[in-house]
């Protein structure tokens, strides 16, 4: 049973993990998500064209970013740029690394759901006289959306979870706020599980969307 001062820990702890993660988790997932969404794209478009100088570094680019841990990367950013006069502050470096990590494999997301969708309408799009970029936005865009968008919610949820490791490089998100209480009281069993807690809110909430999100498109889809 838990005694009154864990209790009374747990509430009082609660906002203080809380408010970090609505004001610094949240905006670091949503800032860095929507960058590597960018990334993703142009990256998938560039393999997808198979210009073959562009492709060659799109495949480097994932393979490195794949293959190496995203400590290693924030450490990298963060604590080892400064050797070379590049002085980052901890948000954005964390921003740059979370970017550019979740877009590698997110490139490999859109890239396998364009090419699941059938070559022939973009055959059909460039019969029409539409340009490469006015294909992929009008037609293979859209329909590439649907077979992307689960794996991209679920590359979302993964990265409000993998956002704990910014506390690496002194991001104050929730994460780092819990740690600050454990020091002070010593209670790291009750702190984890609830911090736990609260990233599991966060996942929930994310997960009903994304099946919100699924059951519109494939409600468009059938219209």
């Amino acid at each position: 049973m838990l005694d009154s001062r864990i209790i009374q820990l747990i509430i009082d702890s609660f906002w203080d993990i809380l408010l970090p993660g609505l004001t610094m988790t949240i905006p670091l997932t949503a800032i860095s998500f929507s960058i590597a969404l960018v990334i993703a794209t142009a990256t998938a478009l560039v393999q997808y064209a198979n210009i073959r100088v562009l492709k060659e570094i799109a495949r480097l680019y994932i393979w490195v970013v794949r293959g190496t841990p995203l400590l290693v990367q924030l450490f990298v950013i963060f604590y080892g740029l400064p050797s070379v006069g590049i002085v980052l502050p901890p948000f954005p470096a964390a921003v740059i690394v979370f970017s550019v990590n979740e877009g590698a494999y997110c490139a490999e997301i859109i890239r396998a759901a364009l090419e699941s969708v059938p070559a022939g309408q973009l055959e059909a799009g460039k019969c029409l006289g539409l340009k490469f970029m006015q294909v992929m936005r009008y037609i293979m865009m859209p329909q590439a959306l649907r077979t992307a968008f689960p794996s991209l919610s679920n590359s979302l949820i993964a990265m409000v979870k993998d956002t704990s490791l910014a506390a690496n490089i002194t991001v104050a998100e929730m994460f780092m706020a819990t740690q600050r209480i454990v020091a002070r009281t010593y209670e790291p069993l009750v702190l984890y599980m609830e911090v736990g807690f609260i990233y599991l809110m966060f996942c929930t909430v994310l997960t009903w969307l994304q099946r919100k999100g699924e059951m519109k498109l494939s409600n468009g889809g059938t219209t």
